[in-house]
């Protein structure tokens, strides 16, 4: 069995070599898919154009047919499950170190509000709206063919416009009180992408609180308002994806899961999985027939 841990290795399944900072498909008909999990390590901009397909987002399942589209952030943890014959999508992955470059805030993404399931966000909307961003990655296709003096600077001008319009339709579907008490916001984006930047060095409240120059309890209170989770909990949900991932590995023993993630032991990890899960982690691979 084969684990795509990144979205680079899942790719190079469709014989795609994506050594580039962002890559747009062709909206093509796909016929076959990785039968594994797999992480992205890029953002994505998926938009469904036709036909529907079944999908396993951080273990979350959805149904998405055409006009829906789905935005996700580098740890994402994506499995496909099954497609219709007449299933096309369009679809952008770009890495942020490329969107960001001479921007003063490194937090402009976050900022946008586009992930309201902590890492993803599905979005159901009208033809109107998805043709608009389907235009929206026609062009950035065309122009990131041209190789010019300015070509990086016009892709990531189009990104950034495909962003907007993309944070436009999510903001007409959802807003809230929250949403406009804009230091508090600003404080749980920050927490989300501290999170998945360090969840495998360190998993304390404390640690997050200092990094965000704020107490333990006005944590607690802007999270718990945010997403209705104490910060403890968030922690753990991340964790326990960082978890699942590695499990999708056969070849990684359990032993060398609980060291990458900082467990004291073995049995420590096996502790915090089955509080989590009901399972043992060798339970969990046997239920998914992941065998070394």
């Amino acid at each position: 069995m084969i684990t795509y841990e990144n979205l680079h290795d899942t790719l190079s399944f469709y014989s795609i070599d994506c050594r580039q900072s962002y890559y747009i498909s062709s909206g093509n008909p796909i016929f076959d898919f990785p039968e594994t999990p797999f992480r992205m390590d890029y953002y994505a901009l998926c938009i469904c154009t036709a036909g529907e397909i079944n999908i396993e987002i951080d273990k979350q399942k959805y149904h998405i047919n055409a006009h829906c589209f789905l935005i996700a952030a580098p740890s994402t943890i994506v499995k496909f499950l099954e497609t219709s014959e007449d299933f096309k999508m369009k679809l952008l992955f770009f890495d942020k170190n490329f969107l960001i470059k001479n921007i003063s805030d490194p937090f402009i993404i976050e900022k946008m509000n586009l992930f309201s399931s902590g890492s993803y966000n599905i979005v159901r909307t009208n033809e109107k709206n998805s043709v608009l961003l389907q235009n929206l990655l026609d062009y950035l296709k065309k122009k990131s063919r041209k190789q010019g003096k300015f070509t990086e600077e016009i892709v990531r001008t189009i990104i950034f416009n495909l962003l907007l319009e993309t944070a436009d339709i999510i903001e007409q579907e959802n807003s809230s009180a929250f949403e406009k008490e804009e230091g508090k916001k600003d404080i749980y984006l920050k927490f989300s992408s501290l999170i998945r930047d360090n969840i495998r060095k360190d998993r304390t409240v404390q640690f997050y609180a200092d990094q965000l120059f704020v107490s333990n309890k006005y944590l607690i209170e802007v999270i718990k308002k945010a997403c209705g989770k104490t910060p403890h909990q968030v922690i753990d949900e991340t964790l326990l994806k960082e978890a699942y991932m590695l499990l999708g590995n056969p070849d990684i023993t359990i032993s060398e899961i609980a060291f990458e993630l900082q467990f004291n032991s073995a049995s420590a990890f096996g502790r915090f999985f089955k509080k989590q899960t009901s399972l043992s982690p060798s339970e969990y691979r046997s239920r998914e027939n992941i065998l070394s």
